[in-house]
């Protein structure tokens, strides 16, 4: 459960962090265009239960620091409401995208998908069956869901096939087309799935060598597969979509998609290529068809995702950084009864959560060792 969101969280900006690079101009080019489309952005009605118009809005303003107390309040609301009109936990009869969709938002602003108007969301996404009734797409948005505070996946015996990370991430691996990438079809590699589902992987990479494997030959064929003019095509239309799904996914697997030449083709990398689509307020779909909603949503938060990873911050779905800075036992602030937690944990007299894991790797190397008491011991002291 989120309890307490830390003030420097809530209130940071992600323009604000200072990026030394070679090619300054183009990471500002990102990151006018970021604070236009925000700006213009919270200047829509508040966002409801909606995949435009709706959460991914959410997603991006918060993970960007810009999201408004109106916008919070008034998205967490219309959640309220809508799941009480639905009067079940699971939103969709056959779309479990629908929950993971709100439980990734409602993670985004603070708010505890476990419990809205008596419902918990992440109930439904523990039936494997339903989760893979979308194909990929389930899935992919399930692993990324529970991932983005570390939830537990809730057992449940009265499902035929108890959902598990294992089988989320084994079912993905399974669809990959032959020759890398991954597709509604399982055919041909699409940039917009294979970007989401490169989304879903990236935590596991140095994890699974399986998973790695995937991605290694995934990331090939979509620098093959990129168009002259840096852009990515879906159904042989080149769109800001799958630049977006692109560019986010890269940033989620610490690669730079200004400089990284594996995505740099006759100078134009991916992000030049979106903000090509870039209009009054933000991206259009199709040149010269005028502003569009979906577009705007999708390349603002791959923007955001870039800006994140330029600061060497958490990527755009890992939101455990919304717990403040080594509070194990989420009191809501950090003491010196969280170091002590930590050894005990070191000394397997107790046991950890997942989140309490992520949160407890105070140095962030992937492990929980005495490194991590001494820092956060440190941290204490200079309080």
């Amino acid at each position: 459960m989120i309890r307490k969101i830390t003030a420097i969280i809530l209130t940071a900006a992600v323009s604000l962090c200072t990026v030394l690079t070679a090619h300054a101009a183009g990471y500002s080019q990102v990151n006018n265009k970021a604070e236009s489309t925000a700006d213009y952005l919270l200047t829509c009605p508040v966002p409801g239960v909606a995949s435009i118009g709706g959460e991914w809005m959410v997603i991006g303003l918060a993970r960007g620091g810009k999201i408004s107390k109106e916008f919070t309040d008034g998205y967490y609301n219309n959640a309220l409401s809508y799941v009480k009109s639905v009067g079940s936990a699971r939103l969709h009869r056959s779309k479990s995208t629908e929950n993971s969709r709100m439980i990734i938002a409602l993670t985004a602003i603070g708010k505890n998908p476990q419990n809205v108007s008596g419902y918990n969301l992440l109930a439904p996404l523990a039936d494997f069956n339903f989760v893979k009734k979308q194909g990929i797409n389930g899935p992919v948005w399930a692993l990324i869901a529970f991932d983005t505070m570390q939830y537990e996946i809730p057992a449940d015996t009265s499902v035929s096939v108890q959902t598990t990370r294992e089988k989320l991430i084994d079912y993905i691996l399974s669809k990959q087309c032959a020759d890398g990438g991954w597709d509604l079809e399982g055919e041909h590699p699409d940039p917009d799935i294979t970007g989401m589902t490169l989304q879903a992987l990236a935590p596991y990479v140095n994890k699974n060598i399986a998973v790695k494997t995937a991605v290694d030959k995934a990331l090939e064929v979509m620098s093959n597969n990129q168009n002259a003019d840096g852009s990515f095509s879906t159904g042989g239309e080149n769109t800001p979509e799958s630049c977006a799904q692109m560019i986010t996914a890269l940033s989620a697997l610490n690669i730079d998609c200004l400089s990284d030449n594996r995505f740099i083709k006759s100078n134009q990398s991916v992000a030049d290529s979106l903000l090509g689509f870039s209009v009054e307020n933000g991206f259009e779909h199709t040149k010269g068809m005028g502003y569009n909603q979906m577009s705007t949503e999708q390349s603002y938060y791959s923007l955001v995702s870039y800006q994140r990873f330029t600061c060497g911050q958490n990527t755009l779905y890992d939101m455990t950084d919304l717990i403040a800075h080594g509070d194990i036992n989420q009191s809501g602030t950090a003491t010196i009864t969280d170091a002590t937690l930590i050894q005990k944990y070191i000394a397997q007299s107790t046991n950890f959560t997942l989140l309490q894991q992520k949160v407890a790797d105070i140095d962030k190397n992937g492990r929980v060792d005495i490194n991590d008491v001494t820092s956060l011991q440190k941290y204490l002291a200079a309080k």
